[in-house]
Order: structure tokens, then C-alpha cells, then sequence
């Protein structure tokens, strides 16, 4: 399936020259400067501040340390965006996490404007006039939100149709169906005396495919405890 037109990323932050970066390589960096499925634009937010200096911050309200990045220069920043339908994220470790199921709801609307805070955070008036949407990539604290913003939009863009090429090599990866990915193996055979499961080279594609299911259960069981939780109650509310 086609889109109408391609998926639109506005960036806004303080430094514009953090971007591309990894979005401009292999087959995302190709779909969009070659391809056009999707594109990116990046807005410097520091060309609205007032101020001479170009101080888009100030001290927090009630004292404490650092700095908290003004209401009226980040609302005038967004408001030059065409919005055209797009959801506001806020890069924030007090967010809502980053899920596939979320990525895989903005990923089929029309694109995404992300900001990427700076300091102590930005002024809250803004974020709820606006109605942002604050997201946040893992329990740990970034000195800016560039890195998650790359994060967010490398997860939503991969998921254009035609980005990647082969749909069916999104169906079974890691949150696609609650449970994590399988291992994954290639030539050489035999590596530091370490051997490709004999079943992968058995020709049996039911038996294959049996191994990968039972492979990822232990892996979301071992390893994310809270996953595998929630996939056994959807397996039993679906009477599996």
C-alpha cells in the first residue's frame, strides 16, 4: 500500500545540525533524499527569541537549579509550522513511553512535529496550550531531546510503506505481536566452535517457524517479565 503523500518530520531545537544524522543514511536516508516517501525539516528555535542575545530561557519559577526554555519563544516557533494535521511530541523522561503501538499509529497519519527540549524542560503553559504530547525513549535522562527525536522518527519513518521494501520483514520483530524477536543467525556455519541451530538448516519451514515462536517466548519471558505478563492475559482473553 501507497501513501498519498510523503510523511512529513518538523523538527524543532536548538541545534539543527544535530539532524540528519542516522536519518540520512541507508535505506531511510535513500527514501528520503532520493525516493521523497518522507522528508524532514528542521526549525532553529533560537531565530524567536526576543531577546538580543538570543536567550530563549530563564530561571525556574520557585527557584532551583538550571535553566527552563521560555513559553514565548517556543510557541511562536511552532505556530510559523504548518501543523496540517501532524501530532506535537515533546521529547521528556516524564513522558509516556515510546511503544510500537503508538509509532505504528503516527506512522500512518500524515507525519510528526517533534520538539526537542533543552535544560531543565520547557514551560508547561506551552506544552498544554499547544497540546503536546510528551514522550519519553527509556528511564534515563538526556542532556537534550535530539537523540530521542531521532529515536521517535527512525521508528515511525521505517514503518513507510515502501522505506524498507519488504513488509513482511516488519512482521516479526521485536513488540510487533507483544512478544520479543527471535534470534537470528548467517554464514559461517561454525563461528569461534559456536553452530547455527540445526533446525534453521533443516529445510523444515513448520519446525523453523515452530523454534522461532518458542525462542521468543523465552526471550520476552526471561528478559521483560512485564511483556510477557501482559501477552499471556491477551492470550487468555482471546481464549488462546
Amino acid at each position: 500500500m501507497s501513501r498519498a503523500a510523503p510523511f512529513e518530520v518538523t523538527v524543532l531545537t536548538m541545534f539543527p545540525e544535530a539532524f540528519p544524522g542516522p536519518l540520512g543514511v541507508s535505506l531511510i536516508g535513500t527514501a528520503w533524499r532520493e525516493a521523497g516517501l518522507w522528508s524532514l525539516e528542521t526549525l532553529d528555535i533560537r531565530g524567536f527569541s526576543k531577546d538580543k542575545r538570543g536567550f530563549l530561557d530563564d530561571t525556574p519559577a520557585g527557584g532551583g537549579p538550571g535553566q527552563v526554555m521560555r513559553a514565548d519563544v517556543i510557541a511562536p516557533a511552532l505556530d510559523s509550522v504548518e501543523r496540517r494535521g501532524r501530532p506535537l511530541l515533546y521529547m521528556s523522561a516524564r513522558g509516556r513511553p515510546l511503544t510500537q503501538a503508538r509509532v505504528k499509529d503516527w506512522a500512518e497519519g500524515p507525519g510528526l512535529i517533534v520538539l526537542a527540549g533543552r535544560f531543565e524542560g520547557v514551560d508547561q503553559r506551552v506544552l498544554d496550550a499547544r497540546g503536546f504530547e510528551e514522550v519519553s525513549v527509556g528511564d534515563a535522562v538526556l542532556a537534550g531531546g535530539e537523540a530521542a527525536a531521532l529515536v521517535t522518527i527512525e521508528a515511525c519513518v521505517r514503518l513507510v510503506p515502501g522505506v524498507l521494501g519488504q513488509a513482511e520483514s516488519l512482521s516479526e520483530e521485536s513488540f510487533e505481536d507483544g512478544l520479543l524477536e527471535h534470534p537470528q543467525y548467517t554464514r559461517p556455519r561454525t563461528f569461534e566452535g559456536l553452530e547455527i541451530p540445526q533446525v534453521l538448516l533443516s529445510g523444515h519451514h513448520a519446525q523453523v517457524a515452530d523454534w522461532r515462536r518458542a525462542e521468543r517466548e523465552r526471550a520476552t519471558r526471561e528478559r521483560r517479565p512485564d511483556l510477557w505478563a501482559a501477552w499471556l492475559a491477551n492470550q487468555q482473553a482471546k481464549g488462546d
